[in-house]
């Protein structure tokens, strides 16, 4: 399997002469992301989460957010992301735009879809609470729209303990989700 994701060195040539935020990220753990065809979608998820909390770390504004990004890419995903800007209006350029299109083309609606849809299904089964917790929280990124606030990640928490557990607390309602779990 190629190898996707490459850790950005300080005097990576390739990254040093792009300006400060391309040192910056590199110097903070920022990896390269290559786009190879075929990349797991949790793997660019996670490249995407990290670079942007890199990014939220280093105080970037949007305007760097999107150039520190696009210097972390290389081969197919440089590519990429040369056919989108030539097709798109320079004051569409942002961050979210990039965060957007980025997702669309190595993540993709399906997977966000299934994600979801593991989500509705969820269950503690014969997890532990813990393991329950690591998954709920993990798929709950997907359904925004149906957990929106912290009663309502609350209300389907509870509604996928075993029976055993619900039942205890079944008359607390609980609001805040740290305290129910």
């Amino acid at each position: 399997m190629l190898c996707i994701l490459e850790r950005v060195a300080g005097t990576y040539t390739g990254v040093v002469g792009r300006g400060s935020i391309s040192k910056r990220l590199g110097s903070n753990g920022a990896e390269i992301f290559r786009g190879i065809s075929r990349v797991a979608p949790n793997v660019v998820e996670y490249w995407l989460e990290a670079t942007e909390r890199i990014m939220d770390v280093l105080d970037c504004t949007s305007e760097q957010k999107l150039k520190g990004a696009v210097s972390l890419l290389q081969d197919e995903a440089y590519q990429w992301w040369l056919t989108m800007r030539e097709g798109t209006q320079v004051d569409r350029l942002m961050w979210d735009f990039f965060k957007a299109a980025f997702q669309g083309k190595y993540v993709g609606a399906s997977y966000v879809d299934a994600q979801r849809r593991e989500f509705l299904s969820l269950t503690q089964g014969n997890k532990t609470v813990a393991e329950y917790e690591a998954e709920f929280l993990r798929l709950s990124r997907y359904a925004h729209g149906i957990v929106a606030t912290e009663y309502e990640h609350c209300v389907r928490f509870e509604d996928g303990l075993r029976d055993e557990l619900r039942v205890l607390i079944a008359l607390r309602r609980e609001r805040d989700f740290a305290a129910l779990v």
